[in-house]
């Protein structure tokens, strides 16, 4: 059987985009070439001789001391080829540009042309780091008002100066789980960055969390039947009631110095703080979660 041979080549539209200057400059030059050699002067052969008219396509004879057709179309044609060439030259040029355009940097976003730290570690790829103490926050920020949900904790993770970020943006953190699909581990929850981007001990290798502790008793949704909910760090339980409590705010505020915890991030770029010291800043917070 006959042998194919397979063709390749770059994709037809990079080949239509790269090669449309060169297309144009190439069909002017067609339609100049054919205005010129179909059209030549009606010159007499002979002194007194009446001149034979003919039509634009024919291909009537042209006597020596005519001037040449083609004299006007060789200049024409090196400058019709040369600014095919440099349109040619610059389509290509061009589009190698936007190609480079499009590489980004893993880890880092541009926002309003600076930038900064963004998913360097993602659900499927976290970063272990580690609960440490924090000499200027005590763990448990509130006091017992009586209420289900009455505590906020402050927690501090050490990642090393692995997850680097600034002021404005959060974390993930991964529950060990399960949560209330039943999934372990958990799914990842966002929480937003207490500290500054030096972290709480000025070292830039720490990241603190305020976070609300997440328990609803008797309420529509309940993870804890009556007689399974335990005291959690801070003593609190309701063991005559259906109870819930929130998979990842119950997890961190139950953390102790030591214990290991999944970070992802950094990510966010709504709430960053203007680079220009003076700027006005409006606050408003409906309760630390």
């Amino acid at each position: 059987p006959p042998r194919v041979r397979e063709c390749v080549g770059p994709p037809l539209s990079a080949m239509a985009v790269q090669s449309t200057p060169v297309m144009l400059g190439a069909a002017g030059l067609c339609f100049y070439a054919a205005s010129r050699t179909f059209t030549s002067p009606l010159v007499p052969s002979a002194a007194g001789a009446v001149p034979t008219p003919h039509l634009r396509a024919g291909s009537a004879a042209i006597s020596a001391d005519a001037p040449s057709t083609f004299s006007g179309v060789v200049p024409a044609v090196g400058l019709l080829a040369a600014a095919a060439a440099v349109a040619g030259g610059r389509a290509a040029t061009s589009t190698t540009m936007r190609r480079a355009a499009k590489v980004k940097k893993k880890g880092v976003r541009v926002v309003e042309g600076k930038e900064i730290p963004w998913n360097i570690f993602s659900p499927k790829a976290p970063y272990e780091g580690k609960v440490i103490a924090n000499h200027k926050h005590p763990h448990t920020l509130t006091e017992d008002t009586g209420d289900a949900n009455w505590e906020t904790s402050h927690v501090t993770f050490d990642h090393g100066g692995k997850v680097p970020y600034i002021e404005g943006q959060s974390i993930g953190v991964i529950a060990p789980g399960p949560d209330k699909k039943g999934e372990t581990p958990a799914k990842i929850r966002l929480y937003s960055i207490a500290s500054s981007a030096v972290g709480d001990n000025e070292t830039s290798k720490t990241v603190s969390l305020c976070v609300k502790r997440v328990v609803e008793v008797d309420g529509k949704h309940a993870n804890r039947e009556v007689g399974e909910d335990k005291p959690d760090k801070a003593g609190t339980h309701f063991p005559d009631s259906k109870v819930y409590r929130g998979v990842c705010s119950n997890h961190i505020c139950d953390v102790n110095v030591g214990d290991d915890v999944l970070i992802t991030g950094p990510t966010g770029a709504e709430m960053l703080l203007p680079e220009d010291p003076e700027a006005n800043i409006i606050m408003l917070a409906t309760g630390t979660g």
